[in-house]
């Protein structure tokens, strides 16, 4: 090998140093440009707060209904299958549909004409409800839980993950919103490792659906 071969070597190198260093602006703020719209594409987790305030109520659950200064008016009932619950002074009551948060906004204001003082509290005592899981499980089908479950407790209760096909980093979670639907992508192989973050609640009629691997969508 030259001198001469080297030093065009060198010379070149240098060239794209210099070539690198007038396109590092523009490739830092590309990074960053990337960065954002990666971080801005990953599905939103169940809001904050505790699960019972998160939860659509809906026929057969139980909620109790509480009041400050009026504790002879407190119930504890369930929804009926029309949705509806009864109560003292203003009778019929809408509950299906709401959050518990949602329904005590509303009480709050029905009261506000009946009552001296309307602080009305209402707590979700107990909900049975569906979701269903699919795709690499030992067992697929509906899952019925009368308590919180995550993502990762559903597909255990479907008999687990099949180990040898199963792509835990892509787990999908439909859920239906309205008229509309949403889909969450969970990487729960970093759950399973003890390296994820916030536990992800399911809601009722949440469908998961555990791909194979090498599967892309």
């Amino acid at each position: 090998m030259t001198n001469k071969f080297i030093k065009r070597v060198i010379d070149g190198g240098s060239g794209f140093v210099r070539q690198l260093k007038r396109l590092a602006p523009g490739l830092v703020m590309l990074v960053l440009v990337a960065g954002c719209q990666t971080q801005s594409s990953l599905p939103q987790g169940p809001p904050k707060g505790p699960f019972t305030e998160i939860m659509t109520l809906q026929a057969g659950d139980v909620v109790k209904i509480s009041f400050a200064a009026n504790p002879d008016l407190n119930t504890t009932q369930p929804v009926r299958r029309d949705g509806m619950i009864s109560l003292p002074l203003i009778g019929e009551v809408k509950a299906a549909g709401k959050t518990p948060k949602q329904l005590e906004a509303e009480l709050v204001k029905l009261y506000s004409t009946q009552l001296l003082s309307n602080a009305v509290t209402v707590e979700l005592q107990s909900s049975t409800f569906s979701v269903y899981v699919s795709g690499s499980v030992l067992r697929s089908g509906k899952i019925v839980s009368d308590r919180p479950i995550t993502a990762l407790e559903a597909i255990m209760e479907a008999g687990g993950p099949d180990y040898e096909k199963a792509n835990l980093k892509r787990v999908v979670v439909v859920r239906q919103e309205g008229d509309r639907s949403r889909k969450f992508t969970l990487n729960l192989k970093l759950v399973m490792d003890g390296k994820g973050g916030e536990p992800f609640y399911l809601r009722a009629g949440d469908t998961i659906y555990v791909p194979e691997k090498f599967t892309w969508f």
